[in-house]
């Protein structure tokens, strides 16, 4: 209001205590301050709640625009760090003891602990009074202050700082003032007026404010008397024209040099008590900072400072040569600071829960699968394998929670998890345990921990054993695969028949005879009962890379075929999702399973096909009955829950493979810390083995769910799988029968030069020639190898005869 009034009368209003950090240029541009906006200080205070690492806060603040709009500014700096004021307790401009109280019993059942206080003075401390009344001055909480209980501690005598012992562990602003003669010689010269009683209290960085402000406000009439020599008024024609008796407007007058001394004030620029005194655009000072302090043992320890150029350091401000925002969080440090309590570790400033207040935690209490919880026999006492694994999670989170498991359902039906979940969104409970799929629209209102199974959609239909198939030795290979090894065979025959006709007598003889025992041969290898033996050093050669190709393919067809005689394949004509959705037979579902809402509003399947199932019994009958007599075609469920089911009944199978992928979890409200370290402990368990040791434990006792899962379909042996051997095999044939070939066509042509010496030559016709010399060279092959060096032994070495 008064603001208003400079700004009509053109007079400059200068404050040494107006902190609001609402007061604008803009709106007030005759407004100056020499404190701090709250702004700044809640720049700074922000910064210390991330420093410490602490999320949220509960703020504690007068019900006045001083108190709510420095906590709006705390709210905008947190927001920015992506915390936030969890709670936010105004209290009346004049609270008693009794406000006080109610507003911390109420705060006490909260999870937050770290409390930030935004009051005016109050040499009584009331808040902190009643806070160690209510015991809450202990380890787990932290008390954070604005600089209101800095200007309340600096002005009290030395007899009243015995009532700092209240204060223990409280952390708290103050402007920062630094250190000069000229300050060091004022205050002693309080002190003495103050040993006088010339004054009633110490002296605080406001009265240093306010000595500097006059000096300020001086300096510039100072020089705009100089300037200007003269100060006048004028009246304004508006105030003239409102008759009001009352307040007698029409007498104020507007000051003339307003203007100017506005622009005197502004290129202020001098040093006082309380530093630097110099204002930026927005009319606030320039310079400063705060201390960071510390109450401990009825002292007061200073523990670091902070400046918005700087961050926190134990060094002041104006010791350190920083460009601004040059910073970052590794370049903070404080002293080490005595919290509520008189420990040193920083307190963890958030409580789940307490023994007056224990963890809300929700159950099913399931109708059917009853091994993943349920309550027991109407006792409110949980149990099951999702039970445990929490119990086995809570022992390795770092504090003691509290807790009270709360039934959800009648136990005559499975509950809605979708119900569940909603009621930890909505406060009901704080957290909910037990089989929770982790699915998109929950993640939207709660946190998840981390999955501590792992689970999906899959089709459960009617099978039938495959064991009685005459053919079934013929599935292991696919056609061209049989195609591939039957020519390999004819292909190795010929090979070595060609390799060993000339060499070995077991490939010679008749025609008929060479035939089978050339096929014989390469059968017999298979079956490692061939009489024959390989001479030539290429049949060998060949024959080793054939029997490795022999030796692979046996072993896998062998495995293959023994996983076919025991595989199932499916009776029902549906072979996945997508066949099931083009058919308009019905489908079961698990009774308060997501796998509806997925069904009906994911893949659109119309809702009066989906039918509602609650318990395996319920399975079984429906999948006997099947879809034209008032039964299902098939059922969608979670892995977990159709492994359980398929355990215990041969005669029904999966369906290809899960079409989702999800994950169970334990559901928290936003935001709940618990929900990392659950998450933590669950990763613990996990690596330990623990995790698996209680699968085992419920599941286990006549063989492990899902061991047994069967395949809807063998997997049948590809030529792409062994064309690397078949290559391999294909070249050393091919580059020995080359080998062979040139090796006779040499011999060959040595052998007719030979003949020609010995005989006449004759005018036989060139074509006749050609032909005669085809038959040769056949002739010449279908020779032993042996007769063909008695030919060539008495020619090729006359001399060695003669000698």
């Amino acid at each position: 209001m008064i603001s208003e009034i400079a700004n009509g009368l053109k007079v400059p209003l200068i404050s040494y205590a107006a902190t609001d950090p609402t007061l604008s240029a803009l709106q007030f541009p005759f407004f100056f301050r020499t404190a701090q906006s709250e702004s700044y200080q809640m720049a700074a205070m922000a910064d210390l709640i991330d420093f410490y690492g602490w999320t949220e806060v509960i703020a504690i603040y007068l019900d006045d625009d001083y108190g709510r709009n420095g906590i709006a500014a705390l709210d905008d700096e947190l927001d920015k760090k992506k915390l936030k004021i969890a709670y936010k307790f105004p209290l009346p401009n004049q609270f008693d003891l009794n406000n006080i109280t109610d507003m911390l019993n109420k705060s006490k059942l909260l999870g937050p602990r770290v409390y930030v206080v935004h009051v005016d003075p109050d040499p009584k401390l009331r808040i902190f009074t009643i806070a160690q009344k209510l015991q809450m001055m202990t380890s787990n909480f932290v008390w954070l202050a604005t600089d209101w209980l800095s200007t309340t501690i600096d002005s009290f005598s030395l007899m009243n700082q015995t009532s700092l012992h209240i204060l223990q562990g409280v952390v708290a602003l103050r402007q920062h003032t630094p250190e000069s003669s000229r300050k060091r010689a004022f205050v002693s010269r309080w002190r003495q007026m103050l040993e006088k009683g010339l004054v009633s209290s110490e002296l605080n960085t406001y009265g240093l404010n306010a000595y500097d402000t006059v000096w300020a406000v001086a300096r510039s009439i100072d020089e705009f008397v100089k300037e200007h020599r003269n100060i006048t008024f004028s009246f304004n024609d508006k105030l003239l024209r409102m008759k009001s008796a009352e307040f007698q407007l029409g007498k104020l007058k507007v000051f003339d040099g307003g203007l100017l001394l506005l622009e005197k004030l502004s290129h202020t620029n001098f040093t006082g008590l309380s530093g630097k005194i110099q204002f930026n655009q927005d009319r606030n000072i320039v310079n400063g900072g705060y201390d960071v302090i510390n109450i401990d043992q009825m002292a007061v320890h200073p523990v670091g400072y902070w400046s918005n150029t700087s961050g926190f350091s134990v060094l002041p401000p104006e010791n350190l040569k920083r460009e601004e925002d040059s910073y970052s969080r590794l370049d903070q440090k404080l002293n080490s600071i005595t919290w509520p309590g008189g420990k040193k570790e920083t307190p963890r400033g958030w409580v789940i829960a307490d023994d007056a207040r224990p963890l809300r935690i929700g159950v099913p209490n399931r109708a059917s699968f009853v091994e993943f919880a349920t309550e027991l026999h109407n006792s409110h006492k949980m149990h099951g394998y999702c039970i445990d694994v929490f119990l086995e999670a809570r022992k390795l989170v770092p504090y003691d929670i509290p807790y009270r498991f709360e039934p959800f359902g009648n136990g005559s039906s499975n509950p809605s998890y979708d119900g569940l979940v909603q009621m930890v969104k909505d406060d009901v409970f704080d957290a909910a345990v037990g089989d929770i799929a982790i699915v998109t629209n929950r993640t939207k209102i709660v946190d998840f921990s981390q999955p501590y199974a792992t689970t999906g959609l899959v089709i459960v239909a009617p099978v039938q054993d495959s064991k009685s198939s005459a053919w079934v030795f013929l599935q292991p290979f696919t056609v061209e695969m049989w195609c591939a090894t039957g020519a390999s065979f004819v292909m190795i025959a010929v090979v070595i028949w060609i390799l060993e006709h000339r060499v070995n007598n077991d490939f010679r003889g008749p025609p008929k005879r060479q035939l089978v025992t050339m096929f014989l041969f390469s059968f017999s290898t298979l079956f490692k009962t061939n009489q024959e033996s390989t001479v030539s050093p290429l049949g060998r050669m060949v024959m080793v890379v054939w029997l490795f190709l022999l030796m692979v393919i046996t072993a896998s067809y062998t495995a293959s075929l023994t996983s076919i005689l025991t595989v199932q394949q499916l009776s029902s004509p549906i072979t996945g999702i997508d066949s099931l959705i083009r058919s308009n037979w019905p489908i079961g579902y698990q009774e308060g399973s997501f796998a509806y809402s997925y069904l009906a509003d994911g893949l659109y399947i119309p809702r009066s096909r989906l039918k509602s199932l609650g318990s395996p019994e319920a399975y079984e009958r429906a999948l006997r009955q099947g879809p034209t007599n008032g039964g299902v075609a098939a059922i969608i469920d979670e892995l977990t829950y159709v492994e359980l089911f398929l355990s215990k009944r041969t005669e029904f199978g999966i369906i290809g493979q899960p079409f989702t992928k999800s994950g169970w979890g334990f559901a928290f409200k936003r935001g709940s810390p618990l929900a990392v370290d659950i998450s933590t402990a669950i990763l613990k368990l996990s690596e330990s083995g623990k995790l698996q040791k209680i699968h085992e434990r419920w599941f286990c006792k006549m063989g492990c769910p899902g061991e047994n899962k069967q395949k809807d379909e063998p997997n049948r042996l590809h030529l792409i799988s062994f064309w690397g051997l078949y290559l391999l095999c294909g070249i050393v044939t091919l580059g020995s029968l080359l080998f062979f070939f040139l090796r006779t066509v040499r011999d060959f042509v040595h052998y007719k030069r030979q003949q020609r010496k010995s005989s006449h030559p004759s005018s036989i016709s060139s074509e006749a020639r050609c032909s005669h010399v085809i038959y040769s060279f056949f002739d010449f092959i279908d020779e032993k190898e042996e007769a063909i060096k008695k030919i060539f032994t008495p020619s090729d070495n006359p001399q060695g005869q003669n000698s």
